[in-house]
Parts: C-alpha cells; sequence; structure tokens
C-alpha cells in the first residue's frame, strides 16, 4: 500500500471519529500503522482512539441521565487537552473532529438539562456556550455566554470565553478588553484549558515554554500581555474600583514582605505588577501628575528589574 492509501485510511478514522466510534477507528490505525509505523499522524490517531475508547464506553454506564453524560465528557476534554500536551504532535484535523463529537455530544445532555429546568443558572449557561464555541459556532455561543455574564457579571471564566469568541468572530477590540478583565479580576479563575484563540494561544504556550507551573503562568499572563502589546485596550477605573484597586495593591505588597515562602512569592509578585499596570494606565488616562506614575515603577523596578527593563523599553 502507499502513502495515498494511508491518507485515505486517516480520512475514514475522521469519519469515525465523527460518530464516536473509536473502537473502528482505532482499527484503521492499526492497519495503518502496519504500512509506516513511523507516521506521525497514524501514531496519533492511535493514541487518541485508545484515550476516547475507554471514555466513549464508560457512557454507557450513566444510562439515560444525559445531563451525568455531558459532565464526564466535559470533564474528560480538559485530560484530554493535557494529553495532547504529552504526546505532542499536532494531529489538527483529527482533533478538531473529535472535539466536535465531545461537544455536540455534550451540548445534547446540557440543552436537554436546560429545557427540563425551564430555565438556566449561569454555570450551565456557561457550559452550553463551552460546547456551541468548541462545535465553532460562535455566535450561538456568545448568546449562552452573554446570558450567563448578566447573571453573574464580573465572573472571570464567562469574561475568559466571551474574549475567546470575540476573538474568533475578529472583534479584536472587544476581545482584549475581556482578557484584560478576566486575568484583573481573578487569573487563577480564568479556564486557560478551554481557550482556544490565537490571540490567547501563542502568549500562553510562550510562557509555558518558559517553564512556569500551571498557578504561576496564570498570573504571568496579564503581565506579559501587557508588556507585549496584547493587552492594549485600557479604561479608566471608576473610583469605587480605583479604591479597590488600591487596596489589593497595599494588602499584596505587604504580602510579599511578611512572606518567607519562594512558592507564594512567585504567585504574589506577578499579581501585584498587573495591578501596578492598572494603576499606572488609570493615572495616564486621568491625566495625573508624572511623579505618581514614576512612584508606580519605581516598585516595580523594585521587585522585578526585567519585567521594569521591558515595560518602559
Amino acid at each position: 500500500m502507499t502513502e495515498s492509501d494511508i491518507e485515505e485510511l486517516i480520512l475514514r478514522s475522521y469519519d469515525l471519529f465523527h460518530k464516536g466510534s473509536f473502537e473502528e477507528a482505532e482499527k484503521i490505525y492499526e492497519k495503518a500503522l502496519s504500512i509506516d509505523f513511523e507516521n506521525k499522524d497514524v501514531i496519533a490517531g492511535l493514541k487518541c482512539s485508545k484515550f476516547w475508547i475507554e471514555r466513549s464506553n464508560q457512557l454507557v454506564t450513566f444510562g439515560t441521565d444525559n445531563f451525568a453524560k455531558s459532565e464526564y465528557l466535559y470533564n474528560e476534554w480538559k485530560l484530554f487537552t493535557n494529553f495532547l500536551k504529552r504526546i505532542n504532535t499536532p494531529f489538527r484535523q483529527g482533533v478538531s473532529v473529535i472535539k466536535q463529537w465531545v461537544f455536540q455530544t455534550a451540548l445534547t445532555g446540557y440543552l436537554t438539562a436546560s429545557s427540563n429546568m425551564g430555565s438556566s443558572d449561569e454555570e450551565l449557561l456557561l457550559r452550553i456556550g463551552k460546547c456551541y464555541k468548541g462545535m465553532g459556532d460562535y455566535d450561538k455561543a456568545l448568546e449562552y455566554l452573554e446570558s450567563a455574564s448578566r447573571k453573574k457579571r464580573d465572573d472571570p471564566e464567562i469574561l475568559g470565553e466571551l474574549a475567546d469568541c470575540y476573538a474568533f468572530i475578529n472583534e479584536t477590540r472587544i476581545a482584549k478588553a475581556f482578557f484584560r478583565e478576566a486575568f484583573f479580576i481573578n487569573s487563577q479563575n480564568v479556564n486557560i484549558d478551554f481557550l482556544e484563540s490565537e490571540l490567547i494561544i501563542r502568549l500562553i504556550e510562550k510562557l509555558r515554554v518558559i517553564g512556569y507551573s500551571e498557578i504561576v503562568l496564570k498570573e504571568w499572563i496579564p503581565v506579559y500581555a501587557v508588556i507585549w502589546g496584547i493587552f492594549n485596550v485600557k479604561r479608566e477605573l471608576k473610583p469605587l474600583e480605583l479604591g479597590k484597586l488600591k487596596q489589593s495593591i497595599f494588602s499584596l505588597e505587604n504580602r510579599i514582605t511578611d512572606t518567607n515562602s519562594e512558592d507564594e512569592r512567585s504567585v504574589l509578585v506577578p499579581r501585584l505588577i498587573n495591578r501596578y499596570f492598572w494603576l499606572i494606565d488609570h493615572y495616564i488616562i486621568t491625566n495625573e501628575p508624572r511623579d505618581k506614575v514614576e512612584e508606580v515603577l519605581r516598585k516595580i523596578h523594585i521587585i522585578d528589574e526585567s519585567v521594569y527593563e521591558q515595560y518602559i523599553n
């Protein structure tokens, strides 16, 4: 058999992925592997098939509880994204088809739950929005995510998903604004495993190369997004927001001074720097005296000289 025969087998496997027939897909890849055991797509396809065989079979154990099936698939997708990082093979088309099956199947259960309830809470609306986003229906995703946001304002995860969707429909300015708000409110509550737009993914990948742990990485995302000109949509703070920001800065400064834990410091320093950036932006937008900006810059220089140099240059 030739290379074109292998390509034909891979295309057949995509049809099986679309149907959730992972055991049949595994057989296809085993056949392809016997022809070319070095083909990266074949190896990745076989690994992905094996991953989802166990998961798809597990769905039967939930019986008619479609919501439980949806929750199971939702959580397994997060594990799958980590699995893909480990196998380190793009396999983009195959993953895209699997994603369609996962989120289409999960969506069915969530919509049924929503219908049975007669209404949806913000968490269910968020789940439905994520499913539509995963399927590539960004307009429908925004409909549900905006409903979730109205029910639970200033939620970092919802704002992050809204930003992701707006990035996909090329509403870049809105996307940047929502991303910046989400990571300002609480970086740890932004579920980066579900973010997919190039606007944020490239940034996350660059930071992962540096070697930050997941918790620390989330805190550095908004810092480097400002330094690298990604989070460049800024706004004036309301008086109450400004007061809370200054209180947060004061608290973080004291915690950094008092802690003897490097692990704690590794999280608190980028969190504080992000707040310094917000304060500087506010001072510039409201035409505050330059010495106020200089004071904040001096503080940044003290806690992280490298960030200071990158920020001012």
